[in-house]
């Protein structure tokens, strides 16, 4: 599953990882317009997962993790060969992020339904946290690929990545769940979970900043090459693949954490890290390219630390028979911000001066700063509440 995931993951950062560079310049986009073409992506899984994940709960989500996975990839492919500019990419790109919505949640549900009882939460975190993976994959194939073949290329070869999660998913065995009665969109006994509540709300904190940041990674390392300059082998490239693949430990070591201190403690406390650590990069955006990669390393680990708690602390959270609609609540709110993310921190930068501008750079992470910050006053919230 994990490996699935990997290349399911292969396509999710290719328009990110060339929209500075190679398609805002052609298409003569600002930063908002590329900020909400990227957030196409996040747009379409939100309109598509409460949907796909709560019927898990009424079909084997394997079947709704194969369809998933076969759409996404022929909507990438489909963006390298038909893209003409900002209306025909945002549609086709937002129909790319509608079949990750029945790849990613319906599969940690296929996962989770062939676990054997018992504590679960460091599988959950092991196949969450394989998503780092993936996406480093996906910036370095995108922009090599891109680099000598063209940006259509780029989008054509990553599009067959899904395909190592279609054979996952044939060599998995069936599964029948049991008939369930009632709407099959039925949030209320999620709503009524505070508990469960309080991850989703914290998870969306999350994900408007690790969006908001992978949107934008390369275009800030570009203006940090263009204004201080780096070293030729600290490329964009280079930089953004080990912000990704960093991501994958920190997040195995941030439910270990979670699981020894307490998971509530533990993400309070990652996601302040995070929030100062964005502070201090945007108040140094003309720093010396070496400080600020070291800055971005560590920011690469307190974005994703607290993802896998995060999962892991709603998953164990779910009443069993709505584990679904759970899953596909918080995927729903997690993505939904993940798009006002990337259109957010566009818009900052826009506001600030642009992609040139120190200012502009600055505001970005002033916005993502505030952002993650939101996270801890929703595990407050969700835990005071659940006192009285």
């Amino acid at each position: 599953m994990c490996i699935g995931q990997v290349g399911n993951l292969l396509p999710h950062v290719t328009l990110s990882a060339n929209l500075a560079q190679h398609l805002m310049p052609a298409w003569g986009l600002s930063a908002a317009e590329g900020g909400l073409m990227a957030s196409g992506y996040a747009f379409g899984y939100m309109l598509a997962v409460p949907v796909l994940t709560t019927l898990t709960d009424r079909i084997d989500a394997r079947l709704v993790l194969l369809w998933g996975s076969i759409v996404s990839g022929l909507a990438t492919a489909a963006f390298g060969i038909f893209a003409q500019g900002f209306w025909s990419a945002t549609a086709i790109w937002s129909l790319a992020g509608l079949g990750f919505a029945g790849a990613y949640m319906p599969g940690l549900k296929a996962l989770t339904d062939r676990l054997p009882p018992g504590d679960t939460s460091r599988a959950v975190t092991l196949y969450t946290s394989s998503f780092s993976v993936g996406v480093g994959l996906s910036f370095l194939a995108a922009q090599l690929i891109a680099d000598h073949w063209g940006w259509r290329t780029a989008f054509l070869v990553t599009g067959f990545g899904p395909i190592a999660m279609v054979v996952a998913c044939l060599l998995m065995q069936g599964q029948r769940p049991a008939p369930k009665a009632g709407r099959l969109l039925n949030f209320a006994p999620v709503f009524a979970n505070r508990e469960a509540l309080g991850y989703i709300l914290g998870y969306g904190a999350h994900c408007f900043e690790l969006y908001g940041i992978r949107t934008w990674l390369v275009g800030f390392w570009t203006f940090v090459v263009a204004h201080q300059g780096a070293p030729s082998w600290l490329s964009p490239v280079v930089l953004s693949f080990c912000f990704a693949v960093i991501s994958m430990p920190a997040s195995i070591l941030g439910n270990e954490a979670a699981l020894k201190f307490g998971r509530h403690r533990a993400i309070t406390i990652v996601m302040i890290a995070s929030a100062c650590v964005a502070l201090i990069i945007g108040l140094n955006a003309t720093a010396p390219a070496w400080a600020l990669a070291l800055l971005l390393l560590v920011y690469g680990l307190t974005v994703p630390a607290d993802s896998g708690a995060l999962t892991a602390g709603m998953s164990a959270a779910a009443v069993s028979e709505h584990r679904g609609a759970t899953l596909a609540l918080h995927s729903t709110v997690g993505f939904g911000l993940s798009a006002l993310g990337a259109w957010g921190t566009g818009a900052a930068l826009d506001a600030a001066g642009g992609p040139q501008s120190a200012r502009g750079w600055l505001l970005v992470f002033i916005v993502l700063a505030v952002g993650i910050a939101v996270g801890p006053l929703a595990l407050l919230w969700a835990r005071t509440s659940s006192l009285r």
